[in-house]
């Protein structure tokens, strides 16, 4: 018995079909996560003005106003290490695939990768169009940005992991600040096991062991070179985050830097699951579940600094850098 084989064919914008079927499906993946992300933004404002609502402008004003110059040059120059870091990641992906590019631009462009992406959300996607418009006048393939982009997600999330879990091993008590539960063994056991995570991927690059396939894209464990580099300066980045915040805080029931990192790593991660854009509303609403033993004025106002120092300077920065580089690709074609 024979049976014949149809072929689909696309229909016109009148017709429906598989290709108005497909479009339709694209269409909701394109508008899915930036809904989501507006509608986290809006839930997390209310319920940011129901904690704040009997705080005014003048408190928050007060509250930054208190912090001592010393503290202000300390979270600066901790923003500066965080970049510093994140520039690190480029550097590190690029000595993975064996591309050169120069010192300088590498810099400036992942500065403007991050500055953009932490305000814009989705900083994977994002990140990935900065990068190949960047990138792509320097030779590299949309193959070598698509591994680049994929070797600084993974040492973000390396370093997540490495440092959510020392945290959660030598300060099992900072999920309590948010379920009210005690459960310190569940927590260490949490922490026990981020680290062998990290410990399976740097036994995973000793061993050499097969590429993971994405589509057409196959990404190789990093030599164990790399692997080091990953894990030395992928948490710098981290820790220099959280102590910007942490300098800004009041010294009135501070917990101390290792209780804010813990929750600085669970606010960040939960705001940039939320796909909000800077993670607005989500962070602050973290945070200061986090912190609820401390004046909330004083936890906003550190919150500010922070936007400050780690999203707004950097972002008008950035801005002027893709100016600066826009510029020069079309005198450049001009010529």
């Amino acid at each position: 018995m024979s049976v014949g084989i149809r072929r689909n064919r696309p229909l016109d914008s009148k017709g429906s079909g598989p290709a108005t079927h497909g479009n339709q499906a694209m269409n909701w993946r394109r508008y899915f996560w930036p809904v989501v992300g507006i509608a986290a933004v809006i839930f997390s404002l209310l319920l940011l003005w129901h904690e704040l609502r009997g705080i005014s402008l003048d408190d928050v004003w007060g509250g930054i106003s208190a912090i001592p110059a010393r503290r202000w040059i300390l979270a600066a120059l901790c923003s500066v290490i965080a970049y510093a870091s994140l520039a690190g990641y480029d550097h590190i992906a690029l000595l993975h695939i064996g591309k050169k590019v120069s010192w300088l631009f590498v810099t400036l462009c992942s500065f403007t990768t991050y500055a953009l992406s932490h305000n814009i959300g989705g900083s994977v996607f994002s990140g990935a169009v900065i990068r190949y418009r960047a990138y792509g006048t320097k030779g590299l393939t949309g193959q070598d940005v698509g591994v680049l982009v994929a070797i600084c997600w993974i040492t973000f999330v390396l370093s997540t992991i490495l440092a959510s879990g020392l945290v959660l091993v030598f300060e099992p008590e900072i999920l309590d600040r948010f379920s009210g539960i005690a459960n310190h063994g569940l927590s260490e056991a949490a922490g026990i096991v981020m680290l062998l995570l990290v410990a399976a991927y740097i036994f995973g690059s000793w061993l050499h062991l097969r590429p993971l396939k994405i589509a057409s894209l196959q990404l190789h464990y990093p030599a164990l070179p790399i692997v080091a580099r990953q894990l030395l300066i992928g948490p710098v980045e981290l820790l220099a985050a959280a102590a910007i915040i942490f300098f800004a805080l009041p010294a009135t029931h501070n917990p101390g830097y290792f209780v804010v990192l813990g929750v600085f790593l669970v606010s960040f991660s939960i705001a940039q699951i939320s796909h909000a854009p800077g993670g607005l509303g989500v962070f602050e609403v973290v945070f200061l579940a986090g912190l609820s033993d401390m004046d909330p004025v004083g936890v906003l106002a550190a919150l500010l600094v922070f936007r400050l120092f780690y999203l707004v300077i950097p972002l008008i920065l950035g801005l002027g850098i893709v100016l600066f580089f826009e510029r020069s690709q079309f005198s450049r074609s001009e010529s």
